[in-house]
C-alpha cells in the first residue's frame, strides 16, 4: 500500500488526535458525571450536584483521552517511520507501545499484560475496520466484451 500524501504530517498529525481525543474525553466526561453527579445528589441539589460533578470530573477524563490519543498517534507516526509502509500492523504496534508506556508504574507483569491487551484490542478494532470496508466496498464487474466474429447489437 503506498503513502497516504493527503495527511498532514506527524507532528501536526500528533497534535490533532490529541486535541481531538481530548475533547471526546471531555464530551464523554461531561455526559458520564453529569448522570452520575445528578444521581448521587440529594433531591433538591440535583442540577447543582450534576453541574458541580462535570466540572471536576470532565478535564480529567478529557486529559486522559488526550494522554492516551497523544501517545497513540506518537508511536503511529514512530512505527510509520521506522517500517515505511503504512498497513494495520501499525496501529497494533502502536497500541502494543501505548498500553506499555501508560501502565510502566505498576511493574512489569502489569506493563506486559496493558501491552498486549491494549495491542489486541487495537488489532480487534483494524479487523472490524477492514471487514467493514470489505463489506462496503464495491464489486468491480469484469467488462463484457463480444467474441470474435459476432456483431455488436445496435
Amino acid at each position: 500500500m503506498s503513502a497516504d500524501h493527503t495527511r498532514d504530517p506527524c507532528p501536526i498529525v500528533i497534535l490533532n488526535d490529541f486535541g481531538g481525543a481530548f475533547a471526546m474525553g471531555v464530551i464523554g466526561g461531561c455526559v458520564w458525571h453529569g448522570i452520575k453527579g445528578f444521581r448521587n445528589s440529594p433531591y433538591g441539589e440535583r442540577g447543582y450536584g450534576a453541574l458541580s460533578a462535570l466540572k471536576n470530573r470532565a478535564p480529567v477524563v478529557g486529559g486522559n483521552f488526550g494522554v492516551w490519543g497523544g501517545l497513540f498517534s506518537t508511536f503511529d507516526c514512530g512505527v510509520k517511520a521506522v517500517r515505511k509502509r503504512e498497513d494495520a500492523w501499525n496501529a497494533v504496534i502502536a497500541g502494543f507501545f501505548t498500553g506499555g508506556a501508560l501502565a510502566i508504574r505498576g511493574g512489569w507483569k502489569h506493563t506486559r499484560n496493558s501491552a498486549i491487551a491494549c495491542a489486541c484490542l487495537l488489532g480487534v478494532f483494524e479487523g472490524v475496520g477492514m471487514m467493514m470496508q470489505r463489506m462496503m466496498a464495491q464489486p468491480t464487474v469484469a467488462p463484457i466484451y463480444p467474441e470474435e466474429g459476432t456483431p455488436l447489437a445496435a
